[in-house]
């Protein structure tokens, strides 16, 4: 059977977190009543003012330019991608057509205990276009209806090479591309409200070949699971069309995550003719190398960099290392706890089962979270000074999750200190002994099973709140004595 090889190349539209729009002052905020967030210039409404640029928007591209190791043009430069788009009132688009704000650019990537560098075609600066939502279908009268609130908002689009293998490749691309935008702060990158969005170009060809097959555009996917599922499902369409001796239609695709297939929207028998031209209202920005170096210099430490510092500095499993990496905010978090409680891999520990089991259950994220990680780093004190135990500890933190509370305000509300206290634990376990001799008797004859009978007679007795470690070593001492 004929073996063949899966070639992805991903465009990834990401909408920038500006206060305003690319070219005008409008609101770019998003969940407001349609088409309350716009003006004439955003409009195209003929009269209106002339279009100025948003400077942290070119900020916010250089940035991530820099961050995905881009080669920065030297002059910021736009133009009018020309086409009918029915969601942006002036009949063009305000992009980067023949100068990309950055270029060579790579990504890596780590699967299967390897890593990949995938390669990022360009980077560029546009314009979003409004909004459409349709209604109705052919027999209850269709229509549609649009809000321009989202047209002009600054949008970034990172062009990938075609060196994405599979699937789950694409979902590791861009979850990773993801991270470091979030890390940059320079978008949210809310797959659900629409500020990343992605089309994956998908083609086949012979295993071996080095000629790119006929490719599928796919649009749609809205979140790492359709990505995937999107790209899995297109792919093994093309093959059973393939080895079916069948020739592949270029065409977009729309992903149905409904129904789980991919349907034909438009060909793509011939490339579209935008009609680019410079801009004649927007200058040529010069790019200087002093601006670039303090955009440089403000980028904080990414994910990469942050992942191998955090196994080489606080001897972390590579495991350990990923998650904690995994957002900027977690990773701070955890390290403010170490600012408490220098253990890391007890930290870590607490972070990935109890902290992130809750943030999971509750489905918020650890900005959302009540729970601070000083408080964190004190709990974990009070474990490692033997004032409370670990099963203590997680009735506590359940607690400080809940409300926020400091832990030692939690232990003396629910009387959960741990009994620390030599003298008092001798007298409880004296009685202890008298009242349970065969079992003393059992521990002589070298019934191992006893001295676990005995702690747990003490447990119960001080309702679990003996230190354990401590009732342990006193019980065997006073034993063997005996």
């Amino acid at each position: 059977m004929q073996e063949f090889e899966t070639v992805i190349g991903l465009e990834v539209h990401v909408e920038l977190l500006t206060r305003t729009k690319l070219f005008c002052g409008c609101s770019t905020a998003f969940g407001a009543a349609p088409n309350t967030q716009v003006c004439p210039v955003c409009l195209g409404l003929p009269g209106g003012m002339l279009p100025l640029l948003n400077k942290t928007a070119a900020e916010y591209t250089i940035k991530a330019a820099l961050a995905l190791n881009c080669t920065v043009t030297p002059n910021l430069t736009f133009d009018r991608k020309n086409y009918f788009y029915a969601d942006l009132p002036k009949g063009f688009q305000i992009s980067q057509f023949f100068y990309p704000m950055g270029t060579n650019g790579y990504l890596e990537i780590h699967h299967n205990g390897e890593s990949k560098k995938i390669g990022i075609r360009q980077l560029h600066l546009e314009e979003d276009t409004g909004k459409l939502s349709h209604f109705g279908d052919i027999i209850s009268s269709p229509y549609s209806r649009v809000d321009f609130n989202r047209a002009g908002v600054p949008l970034m689009e990172i062009v990938s090479e075609p060196d994405i293998r599979s699937a789950e490749e694409a979902r590791l691309y861009l979850q990773k591309l993801r991270t470091i935008l979030c890390y940059l702060g320079i978008s949210d990158c809310k797959m659900e409200e629409g500020s990343m969005r992605c089309d994956a170009n998908i083609s086949l060809r012979p295993v071996g070949s080095s000629e790119l097959g006929k490719k599928t555009e796919l649009k749609n996917m809205n979140s790492f699971r359709s990505v995937f599922r999107g790209i899995e499902y297109e792919v093994e369409r093309q093959r059973t069309i393939l080895l079916s001796g069948d020739s592949i239609i270029p065409e977009t695709r729309h992903w149905d995550e409904a129904k789980g297939i991919t349907r034909a929207m438009r060909s793509k028998f011939v490339s579209a003719d935008y009609r680019c031209f410079p801009d004649p209202n927007i200058p040529p920005f010069p790019v200087d190398t002093k601006w670039v170096e303090s955009i440089q210099a403000s980028i904080p430490e990414l994910p990469d960099a942050k992942y191998y510092r955090f196994i080489e500095e606080y001897g972390l499993p590579p495991y350990d290392a990923e998650v904690l990496t995994g957002t900027k905010e977690l990773a701070d978090f955890y390290e403010e706890v170490l600012t408490c409680y220098r253990e890391p891999k007890t930290v870590s520990n607490w972070i990935m089962s109890e902290l992130m089991g809750h943030l999971n259950a509750a489905g918020i994220g650890i900005t959302e979270a009540k729970i601070k990680a000083k408080d964190l780093g004190k709990l974990l004190q009070l474990v490692g000074k033997g004032e409370i135990s670990g099963k203590m500890a997680k009735s506590v933190f359940e607690e400080m999750f809940a409300t926020g509370e400091d832990p030692e305000l939690i232990i003396k509300k629910q009387g959960l200190a741990q009994i620390s206290d030599e003298d008092t634990l001798d007298g409880i376990i004296n009685t202890v002994l008298a009242a349970n001799p065969q079992s003393v008797q059992d521990y002589h004859s070298g019934k191992k099973k006893a001295l676990g009978f005995l702690v747990g007679q003490i447990m119960k007795e001080t309702k679990g709140q003996a230190n354990p470690q401590l009732v342990n070593k006193m019980l065997e001492e006073k034993l063997k004595s005996s």
